[in-house]
């Protein structure tokens, strides 16, 4: 029994829906001029009717901060790992000084929603920034999340992960590009999972891939 309860935790398995894609009719003009590009931590929601003894809503929200830098360093892990294949026309700005700057004009995490792309841009000195959405729906059980110390480490085989990624160009902050998916998790399935299935699957219609 022990090992079978080991392999359902170290399993690892993500069913999705069929993407949707959308992408400006200008974008590809527009991406020519394109040089560096930064990567954004995602804004996480997750979603949780009733919270477990001793959790409260201020806990949620640090998880959803740190799943939220998590996932910029994951994606931009992915980016780094393609760029030393020279497989995009552009380059990725170090997350370490996308937030550094970023800290520097005192936005917090919060804060990022309410700024429009283009200034954000202006800020990090970069042409457009890669950034995103993750919506998590019922996560493991709370039992076994505290058990492991975790809110949102894993999730339980009925959640569904919503996860979009997108493309502003730095001018005027207009969406270029945008990436819907859906991801089901089972035991186990992490964060990292998360990632990497959504980047697989996006990096085949990514914008900046060369031909």
């Amino acid at each position: 029994m022990k090992k079978i309860l080991l392999f359902a935790l170290i399993c690892i398995t993500l069913a999705s829906c069929g993407p949707e894609i959308y992408q400006a009719t200008s974008f590809k003009e527009v991406k020519e001029k394109h040089k560096v590009v930064a990567v954004m931590p995602f804004e996480v929601t997750i979603e949780s009717r009733k919270l477990p003894k001793g959790v409260t809503p201020e806990m949620i929200q640090d998880q959803q901060r740190d799943y939220g830098y998590g996932i910029q360093s994951d994606v931009y892990g992915y980016f780094l790992k393609e760029m030393s294949k020279n497989k995009y026309t552009v380059n990725f700005q170090d997350v370490s000084k996308t937030n550094s700057i970023l800290n520097s004009y005192g936005i917090t995490y919060d804060d990022l929603r309410l700024k429009s792309k283009d200034e954000i841009c202006q800020l990090l000195g970069v042409d457009a920034v890669v950034s995103g959405k993750a919506t998590m729906s019922k996560p493991m059980s709370d039992g076994a999340a505290i058990a492991v110390g975790l809110l949102v480490g894993a999730w339980g085989p009925t959640n569904t992960v919503n996860t979009t990624i997108t493309i502003h160009e730095g001018n005027a902050g207009d969406l270029m590009w945008k990436y819907d998916y859906q991801a089901s998790g089972s035991i186990g399935s992490s964060r990292q999972s998360l990632t990497n299935a959504l980047m697989r699957n996006s990096s085949k219609k990514f914008p900046y891939k060369r031909s």
